[in-house]
């Protein structure tokens, strides 16, 4: 049998339950503007009816209605759109991380036409072509030294613009791995939390919220998979290898690498295996500064060296106005003080390797000879060695092209005595050193007996870096050679003292009967300006000018690239948190809308009350009297 009061009961649960739908409203109202805030539902149900079907029940006409409960407050969220904003934002915060720091390389070589190393570099071949024409004056002599300057100090601030970005981009990777670590750790906490308050058969909505924000924000970090069918055990990955499991967290640390000029590395926490991440920002942050940063740096360093290198082998060939030879123009830094290039690699104490720059041969070739011999020479590559043949139809310019085209660290030229010269170029390989020669072999007599380069044909005559005075043993120790240099000759380059302090040393002639140059002779000082247009570079850039044409457009076409690809990464995501604000987000005239409702719901049930009370009164205060 019903109670009395039953009335006021259903009334009760009534103005609980749209109380209760006004208080969320509120809420949603109150977190309109937060960032990952997903608008939330009451989901009013009725209640149980009085009599279900049992012996025991009373012969009534039908289930007694209780009123309305409130069976549970849930947030609205499409977990499939979800699940596209993570995969979405590795990608968006790869490209943005790349724009970002790509403006400021460009920047670098953005530099005004007067102050440019480009401008600095024809001042200085005009500075040489003007004393070629007046080999006697002083003040030229003066000029070439001053341009020198000039272009080795804006040589060194391009180099020390592109080392600060990638000092930059290093100390972004600690940050970023920081943080990464910090957002594991939240929702590791949140997990826990979450576990607890479903235990207890609510609806955690907001940690939710808290917990999607944060996963959000990691995709931006890496790749990452989310699994989050199992409420206890909300997983994620990354590569396949679990980031969080439940409680569980494998964090990350960052570790120096010794042969990365001791730039960090990304590992997982308490083990020796690396991280592997194909996108997000610590990808991003690591194909820059080892990858993009590094070719330009390298790029820079080759152009640097090769400069040096060729003004100083006419330099020293020249005579000056005190009647000398063999002064070198620039002051060239041996990585190692041996006169042999050892040098101890593995760091025990003992000598073990030779750190060699450049071989020349010692005979002079001409160009368009037919060499008249066949075999094939195996030089150092980027992994293992490369094998260039030659035919006896080949000419020695023709074999020269394909050793440099072969795609090995070598590279061929011939020097300013017409002598082939091999060099080392930049190792694409972090463990191997840059400009390093380490194999040079010929099966047949091209660079033995034709160049005068090795000694014999075959293993036993080859150049091998991997053991101690290896260029002593070529040619009987008379191969011409230059030792390894100092690492980044970018940042290093500079002009002889002696020269700066007595411009008459300065080479202007030259002279090929061992005497010195006649009076008046500028062939020296026309022979470095004939530098600026000669086919000299080696490698792909056949020019000083192609050097520089090929840097500008190879960094303005990769910032196009990033930029372009940053806005169109950025336009998907942004439609997709339009699309999921459109599920999710707080709606004002909806939340009106519903607020009414619940509004009038409440007095509706305030009134139903009101009369129960009144027939409540008739029977406790009029009847028996």
């Amino acid at each position: 049998m019903q109670s009395t009061f039953t009335g006021i009961e259903i009334g009760k649960r009534s103005m609980i339950g749209h109380s209760q739908g006004l208080q969320t409203i509120g809420h949603n109202l109150s977190n309109a503007s937060t960032e990952g805030y997903s608008r939330q539902r009451v989901k009013l149900s009725s209640s149980d009816p009085l009599y279900f079907p049992q012996l025991n029940r009373e012969n009534t006409p039908g289930q007694v209605g209780q009123g309305v409960d409130v069976a549970s407050v849930e947030r609205v969220r499409d977990d499939l759109l979800q699940n596209r904003v993570i995969a979405q934002g590795d990608q968006a915060g790869y490209w943005d991380t790349r724009d970002k720091y790509w403006l400021q390389v460009e920047q670098v070589f953005n530099e005004p036409d007067d102050i440019s190393v480009r401008s600095l570099m024809d001042q200085f071949w005009e500075g040489w072509q003007e004393l070629s024409v007046n080999p006697e004056d002083i003040p030229a002599r003066r000029q070439v030294l001053t341009r020198g300057q000039s272009l080795i100090q804006g040589i060194q601030n391009q180099f020390k613009g592109l080392r600060e970005i990638q000092t930059m981009v290093d100390d972004d990777l600690n940050v970023s791995v920081g943080q990464v670590n910090a957002i594991l750790g939240d929702i590791k906490s949140l997990n826990e939390q979450i576990v607890k308050v479903k235990a207890m058969g609510d609806h955690p909505n907001d940690l939710l919220d808290k917990r999607d924000l944060l996963v959000e924000q990691l995709s931006k970090f890496m790749d990452i998979t989310v699994d989050n069918r199992d409420a206890d055990e909300f997983t994620i990955f990354n590569q396949g290898r679990h980031l969080i499991q439940g409680g569980e967290v494998h964090y990350l640390e960052t570790r120096p690498d010794p042969q990365n000029e001791g730039f960090v590395n990304v590992y997982w926490k308490d083990s020796p295996e690396e991280v592997y991440m194909p996108g997000g920002k610590i990808s991003s942050l690591l194909d820059l500064r080892d990858g993009d940063i590094r070719e330009e740096i390298q790029s820079l360093d080759s152009m640097t060296v090769n400069f040096t290198d060729m003004v100083n082998d006419i330099h020293r060939n020249g005579w000056n106005e005190r009647n000398e030879t063999g002064i070198d123009f620039f002051k060239e830094q041996p990585f190692v003080n041996n006169i042999a290039g050892n040098y101890d690699r593995n760091g025990d104490g003992t000598e073990d390797s030779s750190w060699i720059f450049r071989i020349n041969g010692r005979h002079q070739l001409d160009m368009e000879q037919q060499i008249g011999l066949a075999g094939t020479i195996t030089l150092s590559g980027p992994q293992g060695n490369v094998e260039v043949n030659y035919l006896p139809a080949d000419t020695v310019s023709m074999v020269m092209d394909r050793i440099n085209s072969a795609g090995s660290e070598v590279k061929a030229m011939l020097d300013f005595q017409g002598r082939l010269t091999l060099k080392a170029t930049t190792a694409a390989d972090m463990d191997n050193p840059d400009f390093v020669l380490r194999h040079v072999e010929d099966s047949g007599q091209f660079l033995v007996g034709y160049s005068g380069l090795l000694e014999n044909s075959g293993p036993d005559g080859a150049y091998d870096w991997e053991q101690t005075d290896a260029i002593l043993a070529m040619q009987g120790g008379d191969t011409g050679y230059s030792v390894a240099p100092q690492g980044h000759p970018g940042r290093w380059m500079e002009i002889n003292e002696e020269l700066l302090h007595d411009p008459t040393a300065v080479t202007a002639g030259l002279s090929d009967n061992g005497r010195p140059a006649a009076h008046g002779d500028g062939s020296a000082a026309l022979a470095i300006a004939g530098l600026r247009n000669n086919a000299v570079m080696v490698g792909p850039r056949r020019t000083f000018d192609d050097y520089f044409a090929e840097t500008v457009a190879r960094v303005g076409l990769k910032g196009e690239q990033a930029g372009q690809t940053s806005e169109a990464q950025q336009l998907v995501m942004s439609e997709l948190k339009e699309m999921q604000q459109s599920v999710s987000g707080v709606n004002m005239d909806e939340e009106f809308a519903e607020m009414i409702k619940f509004q009038h719901g409440y007095n509706a049930a305030a009134r139903f009350i009101s009369t129960v009370d009144e027939m409540l009164d008739v029977i406790i205060n009029r009847m028996g009297v």
